[in-house]
């Protein structure tokens, strides 16, 4: 089986190869040196001053992220399942919050951002995602965090970069929080988080932290010693020493490139054989595709052909598939995973098979090279 979820995404032979040593204890200078490494690597790649790793899935550290930061007003972007989840976050810890909510298929504007931090001088803390996954948007957070700054310097912006991360370059010049996990792009199981921290939100935390076990005060100050405030995830971190190096074996730029390359050629080979794309603002981190027949589709993919693509969520569930971009992927999996949609379409007598999805993909993918 062929798995192409936008999360968990599939663990490659090599890093599984990594994670199967004996386990080693955390309080060691072994394990120490292990974290140091990779906490290093983190930095560099979510070109952040200071990274934390929590042993939780990412919605620990997005609740870590806004009980820590927050400290008056929240406000929240809705445009799917994991933004509603920020709001969420903040209502079962009594943070007061203002949200924006946007169709699925539709990128947060910043005119309206900033309109409510303008008119709401209590509001300390942005909650966003960079993409959102469950409808596959990308939000600009780019220019959102530029302008809310010049707003206010002071207002925290916290950026869920889950399904970013380890997909593009992100530019973290206003970032104050960005948070990822293991099982999107890094290609490990889930378990582990990542929260990148800005000079400024580390001296905040520092100065008024919050909580017991997703107390970032507590993590921050042990993990600058290469250690953790309580377990590590050992064996996830270990995996993930083995995953920043593979990466860094052909380059970062080489993987943003392959993973562009691959995200906008599968979107052409779609769009050619009649598929509409769903958002208006497509992430690279997966190909999102609405169809009134999308639950049919992934069934034939997943028991005929051996490939599990995702639904939807919600009133989307049964109307949305979704095709995992993100990690090492190789062209010809995609073009296997575009060619069983064509073959799908065709057994559904939606669309006549004829190669296009395949043909156009490779065409794509590999034309200029």
């Amino acid at each position: 089986m062929l798995l192409f979820t936008p999360g968990p995404t599939p663990t490659p032979e090599i890093i599984r190869v990594a994670m199967s040593v004996p386990t080693i204890h955390h309080r060691t200078p072994e394990f120490e040196e292990i974290f140091k490494i990779v906490r290093e690597k983190l930095i560099k790649i979510m070109n952040m001053p200071e990274v934390l790793m929590l042993a939780s899935s990412g919605t620990g550290a997005m609740e870590a992220a806004v009980t820590n930061l927050c400290k008056s007003h929240a406000l929240t972007i809705n445009a799917g399942k994991f933004g509603e989840r920020f709001g969420k976050i903040c209502k079962a810890f009594d943070i007061p919050y203002t949200e924006l909510k946007y169709p699925w298929d539709t990128p947060a504007s910043v005119s309206d951002i900033t309109d409510v931090i303008k008119a709401n001088p209590s509001v300390d803390t942005l909650c966003i995602q960079i993409c959102e996954s469950a409808g596959g948007v990308r939000h600009d957070i780019e220019r959102i965090a530029k302008e809310v700054k010049a707003i206010n310097k002071d207002i925290t912006v916290i950026a869920d970069g889950i399904t970013a991360i380890g997909v593009e370059p992100i530019d973290t010049a206003n970032i104050d929080a960005l948070i990822t996990g293991s099982q999107k792009a890094f290609m490990l199981p889930p378990g582990l988080a990542m929260i990148g921290l800005s000079q400024r939100a580390a001296a905040k935390i520092e100065n008024s932290s919050k909580g017991y076990y997703f107390n970032l005060a507590s993590e921050l100050k042990n993990q600058r010693k290469n250690t953790t405030a309580y377990t590590a995830a050992t064996t996830l971190i270990i995996g993930l020493k083995a995953m920043l190096e593979l990466i860094e074996k052909d380059g970062l730029e080489k993987f943003y490139k392959d993973t562009k390359k691959r995200a906008l050629a599968a979107n052409a080979a779609l769009g050619a054989i009649n598929l509409k794309i769903y958002p208006k603002s497509p992430s690279l981190a997966m190909n999102t595709i609405y169809h009134e027949r999308a639950k049919e589709i992934r069934s034939i993919a997943k028991k005929r052909y051996g490939v599990n693509i995702a639904g939807g969520q919600d009133e989307l569930k049964d109307k949305l598939f979704r095709i995992n971009n993100m990690g090492l992927i190789a062209p010809h999996e995609i073009a296997w995973a575009l060619n069983v949609v064509e073959l799908a379409l065709d057994e559904l007598k939606i669309r006549s098979y004829d190669g296009a999805a395949n043909r156009i993909f490779t065409q794509e993918f590999f034309k200029g090279q």
